[in-house]
C-alpha cells in the first residue's frame, strides 16, 4: 500500500520561505501523478501543484511564480518550495498521489493516497 508523510510545515511571517517534503512508500507503478494540496477551514481542498512521472507540473494561479514543485526519485521524495509566501497562503498542506499515464489533474477528489498533512501558517 501506498504510505506518504509530509514534513516542513511551520510558522513564517510574509514574504519568507518554507519547503515542503513528501516520503513516499509502497508505490511500485511507473506512471503516476503527485501532487499538493491545501485545506484552509472550510470543506473546500485547493489543488496547489502537480506533477507527473515525466516532470511535467501544473498550478494553480495563486502561487504561480512562488512554488516550485519537484521530485527527487532516487529519495522517494516530492518537495514543494514555497517563497514569497502570504497570509492567504495559510493552511494544512497535503501531499496526494496515483497512479495514472498522462497529464495530472489539480483536483482533490481524483486522488487516492494521501498523507497526514502539515500545517504552515503565514502571519503578517
Amino acid at each position: 500500500q501506498v504510505q506518504l508523510v509530509e514534513s516542513g510545515g511551520g510558522s513564517v511571517q510574509a514574504g519568507e520561505s518554507l519547503r515542503l517534503s513528501c516520503v513516499a512508500s509502497g508505490y511500485t507503478s511507473s506512471s503516476y501523478c503527485m501532487g499538493w494540496f491545501r485545506q484552509a477551514p472550510g470543506p473546500e481542498r485547493e489543488g496547489v501543484a502537480v506533477i507527473d512521472s515525466d516532470g511535467s507540473t501544473n498550478y494553480a494561479d495563486s502561487v504561480k511564480g512562488r512554488f516550485t514543485i519537484s521530485q527527487d526519485n532516487a529519495k522517494n521524495t516530492l518537495y514543494l518550495q514555497m517563497n514569497s509566501l502570504k497570509p492567504e497562503d495559510t493552511a494544512m498542506y497535503y501531499c496526494a498521489a496515483e497512479a495514472w499515464s498522462g497529464s495530472c489533474p489539480r483536483r482533490a477528489e481524483w486522488y487516492n493516497y494521501w498523507g497526514q498533512g502539515t500545517q504552515v501558517t503565514v502571519s503578517s
